[in-house]
């Protein structure tokens, strides 16, 4: 009956494919004329100026808003694992594990609008303060780019670009996403621009339920017995961001722009229970906020002198519902709170015929407050950097760049930047090096940390003594583009000193009699339980490589299919012994066909994506299987009457309801977190004046 009732509605929704094209619309009516992909757009994040994708000498991927909307996705993780095979993410109450070729959260750079940002939570990253109601496009550039970005930035980064409109005088939209499991996304935006000033107000709710997909687990010490749990596969949540831009520009060359973002979370978790295991006592409550100040002067089209100042804090603790012997309901207890200070001066100038310089200066303060071990420290970053792009005999390109960084901590750091392309025609071919480095961070330094989960010790200690982390990264790309097609294969190797790493020691008498006088707050309990406790520490040598294959077309009007391909092989050394670098993925590739036709004032678009990966490796643990998601989208947009444009959808996601039901245990590990098979409605309405 199930597979009846699906095939039904993807042949209601898709049965419009089968009329033929009647008209194209009017010139004038840009909501719904016959879209045609483009492929190659405006980016920013590989030069640090902006131009033509085909015309940049260092690889970036795209990700536009529109393509975005077509797949129906309201969540920032769904838009990157979706529409890029070389991401991955494993989310969890302290946040999202985050991914890209191999590599973790500390070492990807994630950016709004070219300024950093902060949250971190147990080296999870908080991507639930990312405002998608706001993108305008996203921007990944893969492997080390410290010669423009500085620290963290080793195996990549990505720069969330937002949309201010300056067309409408007054626009109002509405968002509406709704499927199952309790998952809601509400998001509404008010836009004013006129005379040059622009306000830009945003709200975004968004919601879900835990859920599993196995309630039992293996009881501790045995493969075959099991018992009830109630400990989610998925932790469910709800949040709400607030957002507030102002831009001015009172000239052709001066722009002004401030703008502030509050964002809430709290997890939803199952209670503490008597009768069963798996339940928590607290939630995990977040708070962010992040304002920036920023203005560009533009003496000519290629001459700017950019500045920009920004703030960001962030915290998160334990909001107890249950009653303990310590904490009431309703009791709070903060864990960590961060906070960024950041300023950056820019010029971007052509000195010369087919150049681009751009010369720079960076400092930036950051202060980490933790409640246990009584952390309060901070750091300071001071940086220079240049870079120079000169265009040779009409096809060739040569980029140089260099960065000086000066850490409070880990002394200085020299970063180039080397980046040579031929561009005869049609054709690009590319090649980078580029070195990166990274400062480790004030928890993996000073942490002294000891908290209780389900009734074991967790601890986990800094150390004064790390080294900072530097990588070299090379890649080879060749690339064809026109109007119709796009093909890209790049190879690249990313080899990376002295990797910060958590140490697992075991405890043997010696140590535990230490641990219980570092920590006399442990139980005999809680002591009698502890195996082992974590340290920071280098370790010799990471090693990343693969290729990727990227492939996009225009096949005819309103009809594009893509298919991206990585192959990554990543693993670290530590002494003589090389393992399979924890969570990475061998294989993996994603799909995308899309089409879209317009009737008179009705138009549709048909979207099928589908993400396909092979297994995951974790070193210690059992390595969660492959798996292949697809999912359908259908956007029906009516512009009936001048005012407003309302476009309603309907998807399937998980279309063949593959699931990970594995039996959980204390050494079980995931790759798939999908619920099943779920139908999508979504309704969006823009008022216009």
């Amino acid at each position: 009956m199930q597979k009846k009732l699906l095939m039904l509605i993807v042949a209601l929704l898709s049965g419009s494919a089968a009329f033929p094209q009647i008209h194209k619309m009017e010139k004038n009516d840009s909501s719904l004329t016959d879209r045609t992909y483009n492929l190659n757009p405006v980016v920013v994040t590989g030069s640090g100026h902006h131009q033509r994708l085909k015309s940049t000498a260092t690889p970036v991927h795209v990700l536009s808003a529109q393509e975005i909307r077509e797949q129906g996705i309201t969540n920032f993780g769904d838009a990157l694992t979706r529409m890029l095979p070389q991401v991955s993410m494993a989310p969890n109450s302290m946040g999202t594990f985050l991914r890209l070729n191999g590599l973790g959260n500390k070492y990807i750079l994630i950016l709004i609008n070219g300024q950093k940002l902060s949250g971190d939570i147990s080296n999870n990253v908080d991507l639930s303060r990312i405002n998608m109601s706001r993108i305008k496009r996203i921007e990944i550039l893969d492997g080390a780019a410290s010669s423009l970005y500085g620290s963290d930035a080793i195996g990549g980064v990505i720069n969330i670009i937002t949309d201010q409109p300056t067309q409408q005088l007054v626009s109002v939209t509405s968002d509406t996403r709704v499927s199952g499991k309790g998952q809601l996304t509400e998001s509404v935006n008010l836009d004013i621009y006129k005379n040059g000033f622009g306000s830009y107000t945003s709200f975004t709710h968004d919601r879900a339920d835990s859920y599993q997909n196995n309630n039992l687990e293996y009881i501790k010490g045995s493969d075959t017995e099991t018992q009830q749990t109630i400990a989610p596969l998925f932790t469910g949540y709800r949040s709400n961001i607030i957002g507030q831009k102002f831009t001015y520009s009172p000239n052709q060359h001066l722009a002004l722009n401030a703008g502030l973002d509050y964002s809430y979370k709290i997890t939803d978790r199952p209670d503490t229970r008597a009768d069963i295991t798996g339940g928590t006592d607290y939630e995990m409550r977040y708070k962010g906020f992040r304002w920036n100040l920023g203005s560009i002067y533009k003496f000519t089209s290629k001459n700017s002198l950019q500045a920009n100042f920004t703030v960001d804090r962030f915290r998160y603790g334990k909001e107890y519902d249950v009653e303990t012997k310590t904490y009431a309901i309703g009791d709070y207890v903060q864990s960590k709170k961060q906070r960024t200070m950041e300023g950056e001066l820019k010029t971007i100038l052509g000195l010369m015929e087919g150049s681009t310089t751009i010369l720079g200066a960076d400092w930036r303060k950051d202060w980490l407050e933790a409640t246990s071990g009584n952390i309060n420290q901070h750091a300071w970053t001071l940086a220079a950097y240049a870079q120079h792009e000169q265009r040779f005999l009409q096809i060739l390109t040569a980029t140089l760049g260099l960065r000086y960084t000066n850490h409070e901590t880990f002394g200085s750091q020299l970063t180039p930047k080397v980046v040579l392309m031929a561009a005869p025609g049609d054709f690009r071919f590319r090649a980078t090096y580029s070195a990166g480095f990274r400062a480790p961070g004030l928890d993996e330094i000073y942490y002294r940390y000891f908290s209780v989960n389900r009734g074991k010790a967790q601890i986990i200690f800094g150390n004064r003594d790390l080294r900072a982390e530097r990588s070299h990264y090379l890649s080879l790309n060749a690339e064809y583009r026109n109007n119709v097609v796009a093909i890209s294969l790049t190879g690249f190797l990313n080899r990376i000193n002295n990797m910060v790493v958590r140490q697992d020691i075991d405890v043997d008498e010696v140590s535990l009699a230490r641990l219980r006088q570092e920590f006399p707050e442990m139980t005999d309990d809680q002591a009698a339980k502890l195996e082992r406790y974590s340290l920071y520490q280098n370790s010799d040598r990471g090693d990343v490589k693969g290729f990727q294959l990227n492939v996009s077309t225009n096949l005819f009007q309103g009809f594009n299919l893509s298919a991206n391909y990585v192959y990554t092989y990543a693993r670290t050394k530590s002494g003589t012994d090389w393992t399979i670098m924890e969570r990475s993925i061998r294989n993996a590739a994603t799909i995308i066909a899309d089409w879209h036709h317009s009737w008179g004032n009705y138009a549709l678009n048909v979207n099928l994506n589908g993400k396909l990966q092979s297994k995951t490796y974790y070193t210690s643990y059992e390595n969660a299987p492959g798996f292949g998601l697809w999912n359908l989208n259908t956007i029906h947009t009516f512009n009936t009457v001048k005012w407003a444009v309302i476009e309603p959808s309907i998807g399937i996601e998980n279309l063949f309801d593959r699931l990970d039901r594995r039996i959980d245990s204390s050494n079980r590990r995931y790759a798939l977190y999908t619920p099943g098979r779920m139908l999508v409605i979504g309704l969006k309405v823009r008022f216009k004046q």
